[in-house]
């Protein structure tokens, strides 16, 4: 090793390495510090050092460096990151691999994002607007970030909507259930409509409606609505004389109950 290449301890702390590691053995990291310590106290903090005019680099530091030190912080310090997300049109804001949501005011905005080891934090024009745990990977959502017209379609997921449904009668679970298995989300509009018949007309009428829905074969949200509204839930004989019954509530079996057989032929 040519001498420029020497590790700096080498070249610039002689009297460290002679006075405190020469011939010294350790048995661990702990036993090193611990014998660190009492050197920097009792030999090297002690000597009369020619650069302070005889002064023991100890007594200098109590008399003038430790009155103006600080003391540490309460934590230690954290490293983290920033980045500059924007808000996607749905409340949320990418940070590392993990999704964040933010309040809807910001939406379309780029903002500060601050990720350190345990939490990630959003910044508006230097304010915090939205503190979370941070995650590696996945979604946190907080619905109090969405508009209040949005939070109602949301909250009522499809598990929402089949547990609901289940709870006010089997042709209702039946029905919601089979919206809910061709496209969830697609769907979801009508199932959440189904089930919110319930507030209207009652828990015993909305069953039996479901019930007719599947029976005549058009199990969907407005045939549902239709038939409460023509009130000829109980009785499937009564959607077919219901002169202002709509036309889909009669059934493939009775769309052409008002032709002739030979206009039905032709």
């Amino acid at each position: 090793m040519k001498p420029k290449d020497k590790p700096r301890v080498e070249r610039q702390m002689p009297y460290v390495r002679d006075s405190f590691w020469r011939g010294r053995d350790w048995v661990d990291l702990a036993d090193m510090r611990r014998g660190a310590l009492e050197w920097c106290t009792n030999v090297a903090g002690v000597r009369h050092h020619r650069s302070m005019e005889g002064a023991s680099p100890l007594s200098v530091f109590n008399t003038l460096e430790a009155p103006a030190l600080f003391g540490l912080p309460a934590m230690t310090f954290e490293v983290a990151t920033w980045s500059y997300p924007k808000v996607a049109p749905d409340c949320h804001v990418k940070v590392g691999k993990a999704l964040y949501s933010v309040p809807w005011r910001f939406i379309g905005a780029n903002v500060d994002a601050r990720c350190g080891d345990k939490t990630v934090e959003v910044f508006v024009d230097g304010c915090v607007v939205k503190t979370w745990a941070r995650i590696e990977r996945g979604k946190q959502t907080d619905w109090a970030d969405f508009p209040p017209e949005k939070v109602a379609f949301f909250m009522r997921t499809p598990q929402w909507c089949l547990k609901r449904a289940a709870e006010l009668g089997s042709s209702v679970h039946e029905l919601v259930e089979g919206l809910l298995s061709d496209g969830a989300l697609y769907h979801l509009r009508a199932a959440q409509g189904v089930v919110g018949l319930a507030d209207k007309y009652g828990a015993t009428r909305l069953d039996a409606a479901c019930h007719r829905a599947i029976e005549v074969g058009d199990p969907e949200y407005r045939t549902v609505r239709g038939i409460l509204k023509a009130g000829t839930e109980h009785d499937g004989a009564e959607v077919h004389n219901a002169p202002n019954a709509p036309a889909h509530l009669h059934g493939p079996g009775s769309l052409f109950d008002h032709l002739s057989p030979e206009e039905v032929a032709g």
